[in-house]
């Protein structure tokens, strides 16, 4: 197939780690696969070559912290047909989402020896808060056979099959006991979207929500059982503000918790 005829992707990185695009890099021989079938128009973390848009696919990983994201973003969400988010910075404003609960400007002085040189904005959202999004991977980082399953999906013209179910299902499914069963340890699992292979409870410590909330969570009920158990409630709140704090389901929790504090 020429590279004509093929779909033009893009990999744009925002603010993040680059976790996540090195998650479609760590694909291999399926990425090698798919670069028969889509043309690599634009990702800088794999090649210097850059073809110019508009793009039928572009993954983003990162979240919006200044005005040159902001900026930036706009350009890009012109340039493609469809956007795909990539992980938790992406889709839910990702760990450095704690300044908005804080005062950014302490964090910029604690931090940098010239607090003048920099310029940020008083929030990390996701990119859903400023432009349309198409679709949505979760995960920090993402699992990078679901990525290959979406991008296979676009490709073949069909919807992608993504679980929507639980961590909870994934412990059970390899055999692992419940930790907050077991050990008394606080986990996110009953409220987190499957993706990661319950790879914490794994090793005994509790799920910190990386894929953010499942379908059809309920928070209340999950933070009543566990406040009526002894569980503090700054802990908990504090579990809820971790990787996917700023997803709606995790962010309206922890902030009802945090307004009927005694």
């Amino acid at each position: 197939m020429s590279s004509e005829a093929r779909p033009k992707l893009a990999v744009y990185k925002f603010s993040s780690c680059d976790g996540c695009q090195l998650s479609l890099l760590s694909l291999e021989d399926e990425l090698l696969s798919l670069v028969g079938e889509v043309e690599i128009a634009y990702f800088l973390e794999a090649r210097s070559q850059k073809l110019d848009g508009p793009y039928d696919v572009a993954l983003v990983e990162g979240s919006v912290t200044t005005a040159e994201d902001l900026e930036r973003l706009g350009k890009v969400r012109e340039q493609s047909k469809f956007l795909i988010t990539i992980g938790a910075c992406a889709t839910a404003g990702g760990i450095q989402a704690l300044r908005n609960w804080a005062e950014v400007g302490e964090f910029v002085r604690a931090v940098y020896a010239t607090p003048a040189y920099i310029h940020t904005l008083e929030q990390s959202t996701p990119i859903s808060t400023h432009v349309a999004v198409d679709f949505e991977i979760n995960g920090c980082p993402i699992n990078k056979y679901q990525l290959l399953e979406v991008l296979t999906a676009l490709v073949m013209g069909r919807t992608p099959h993504l679980p929507r179910h639980s961590v909870c299902l994934e412990c059970k499914q390899r055999g692992t006991s419940c930790v907050m069963v077991s050990q008394g340890t606080l986990c996110l699992g009953p409220l987190t979207l499957a993706g990661c292979g319950a790879l914490c409870p794994a090793y005994q410590r509790g799920c910190y929500g990386c894929f953010g909330p499942m379908e059809s969570p309920n928070p209340d009920s999950f933070s009543g059982y566990l406040l009526k158990n002894g569980t503090p409630r700054a802990e908990l709140i504090r579990v809820l503000r971790g990787f996917t704090g700023y997803a709606e389901v995790f962010r309206s929790a922890g902030d009802k918790l945090a307004k009927t504090a005694p």
